[in-house]
């Protein structure tokens, strides 16, 4: 009887801790999303509403054309063709890029490797602030300055080192018996990237794009410096101010354009989860 006395406080003491773990768990993520939750429902409320309703997540009353007016007054059928394409041509061109760098780094040595290496990620901590008037000017002479283009190569080249990294760490935790194989048959350096390597690193290439995707859907920064001359080249980003006005906000449009601006992430995230934690997970074993 003593016995096993002894043995259930253990597992007494085992549940109660997963089930208190569970409970902060619960209430965290609810705090966590209860932003969200009330800019979704607040999308919804008519103007007196947003104001009388306070912090109440459920509208009285629906306005379904907040979605309507919010896409159409302010342009947002254009800002939302512009992050698209400044997104899509980011992603695809980042992950080219790095993805070479990557393989290139983790398969060759060569002297002052690591001193390199330590210089380039010591890059990731300068603020944007710091370098915005050299990248500015490089983009001026260029010619690209008030194009779509510019704001594409400004995010490509912001996000090298990080991804680099990550693809770094994930080719060196791949196996070299396929690469070597591939020699064995007169595979070319070149060709083991892209036909071997490279295919295999579809875990990664969902995580990097996801990350890139994210960093780009939701950067304001650079859009603002590189489009401020022209107006219509805005993104989503910096679309959002045109319910902010001199004298007063449109909140409930402001809600909705933030819930449009959301959707696309929040359904890419769960479309490439779970290619994501697999990415995550062999960049961090290397």
């Amino acid at each position: 009887m003593a016995v096993s006395l002894h043995t259930r406080r253990p597992r007494i003491r085992l549940k109660f801790g997963r089930l208190l773990t569970h409970l902060v768990l619960f209430v965290g993520g609810i705090l966590w999303m209860y932003p969200f939750l009330w800019t979704l429902g607040s999308s919804f409320k008519s103007v007196d509403g947003f104001f009388d309703e306070g912090l109440s997540i459920f509208p009285r009353e629906f306005e379904w054309t907040n979605y309507v007016n919010a896409w159409n007054e302010a342009s947002f059928s254009q800002y939302f063709f512009n992050t698209i394409f400044v997104t899509v041509f980011t992603v695809i061109l980042t992950v080219i890029f790095t993805a070479m760098a990557g393989y290139v780094l983790a398969r060759k040595e060569f002297p002052g490797k690591k001193l390199f290496l330590g210089l380039v990620a010591l890059t990731m901590f300068l603020p944007h602030g710091y370098t915005i008037i050299p990248v500015f000017d490089i983009v001026q002479r260029l010619g690209l300055l008030d194009t779509l283009w510019s704001v594409i190569l400004v995010q490509t080249a912001g996000g090298m080192v990080f991804n680099t990294f990550l693809f770094m760490g994930y080719f060196s935790s791949m196996q070299r018996e396929l690469e070597d194989a591939a020699r064995v048959d007169g595979a070319s350096f070149h060709q083991l990237f892209w036909r071997v390597m490279l295919p295999l690193s579809g875990p990664m290439i969902a995580t990097v794009a996801l990350f890139t995707f994210i960093g780009t859907w939701n950067s304001f920064f650079v859009p603002l410096v590189f489009t401020l001359g022209v107006p219509e080249l805005r993104t989503l980003a910096v679309g959002m101010f045109a319910f902010v006005g001199q004298n007063s906000t449109q909140w409930t449009y402001l809600c909705a354009g933030s819930v449009i601006t959301l959707a696309p992430i929040i359904f890419i995230f769960v479309l490439l989860q779970s290619y994501f934690i697999n990415g995550v997970a062999g960049a961090i074993k290397s």
